[in-house]
């Protein structure tokens, strides 16, 4: 392969690994407009036992070439320098810009769901059941799971496992999933400090999470696909509660420095926010980010078209 080969693919890794780190756009999307979605998925099902053989028979030439080596490396050094990149940037919006970011993070799921909702070929009783579904459930675990969740090293793992997933799903977001499971700034701030032990436990539930899901993944799209991307996309919509920008704080935690931090909030509206916090709720300026945000998602699908078209050409 050449060597402009690989500075292509480590180029669209870096896309990914940029959309994986803000919440609401998926890795999985950048990887389908991108061309490499189906080499991807296929490189990370070859992860399996047969492979696991023989790199401990030492036989790495014939490992390299099953698991598609040259391709999987580019593209996963690529992800890494994006997430190592914006890791340190993102958690500092988050503190100091909170309204204005998560009004961006808004409206990109608000694009994402509904760009998710084209790929279901037909609405029946059973893809609105399943769209049902997953809105409550989304809608549930935002309400019931409180901000602070456990930093043990079972749960980073946990969160790294199943966040991971989204790097392989069109129009979910790994990091979007690190929110509701209350690690999404916990996890940045690990990766924006090397603290290596919190990143080495959450590439292990990542490893683990994406190999066994990549399999699962596809036999759901191939059998129950339309119902699927419907639990996907509700999903989606019932976890907006999870990024309104204002919100009241009900309870508060001491973290590992001895700071106040929130544990349970509430959503309220831009003009009780200010009466309460006595701050300003940045309304004009959370609508025009919102609408950023959106308009960004379609900007990415605009590109999607303009690629294809010039690939029938």
């Amino acid at each position: 392969m050449k060597f402009s080969r690989y500075i292509i693919l480590a180029l669209k890794g870096c896309a990914m690994g940029m959309a994986d780190v803000v919440p609401g756009v998926s890795g999985g999307t950048i990887a389908f407009i991108s061309g490499i979605y189906e080499e991807l998925l296929d490189s990370i099902r070859s992860v399996n036992a047969t492979a696991l053989k023989l790199l401990l028979r030492f036989r790495f030439a014939e490992f390299w070439r099953h698991i598609n080596g040259r391709f999987l490396l580019p593209v996963l050094l690529g992800i890494a320098v994006a997430i190592f990149s914006l890791a340190r940037l993102m958690t500092y919006l988050l503190v100091n810009h909170p309204i204005a970011i998560w009004s961006f993070f808004f409206g990109l799921i608000v694009a994402s769901a509904l760009l998710v909702a084209r790929q279901i070929g037909r609405w029946d009783w059973r893809t609105l059941l399943a769209f049902v579904v997953g809105a409550v459930a989304a809608w549930w675990i935002t309400v019931a799971t409180p901000a602070e969740t456990p930093n043990d090293w079972w749960f980073v793992m946990l969160s790294g496992a199943i966040a991971i997933c989204a790097m392989i799903l069109p129009g979910i977001s790994g990091a979007f999933i690190l929110l509701l499971l209350g690690k999404y700034q916990y996890i940045m701030h690990a990766v924006g400090e090397f603290n290596i032990p919190v990143i080495v436990v959450f590439v292990i539930g990542a490893a683990a999470g994406i190999i066994s899901f990549s399999h699962l993944l596809s036999w759901l799209l191939k059998h129950l696909h339309d119902v699927t991307v419907a639990v996907l996309m509700g999903f989606m919509v019932g976890s907006l509660n999870k990024v309104w920008p204002w919100k009241e704080t009900v309870e508060t935690y001491l973290d590992s420095h001895g700071v106040a931090q929130p544990l349970v909030q509430t959503n309220i509206a831009p003009g009780t926010f200010e009466q309460l916090t006595g701050q300003p709720s940045l309304l004009m300026q959370a609508i025009l980010l919102g609408i950023v945000g959106f308009m960004a998602i379609y900007g990415i699908e605009l590109a999607a078209r303009i690629i294809v078209k010039k690939q029938e050409e």
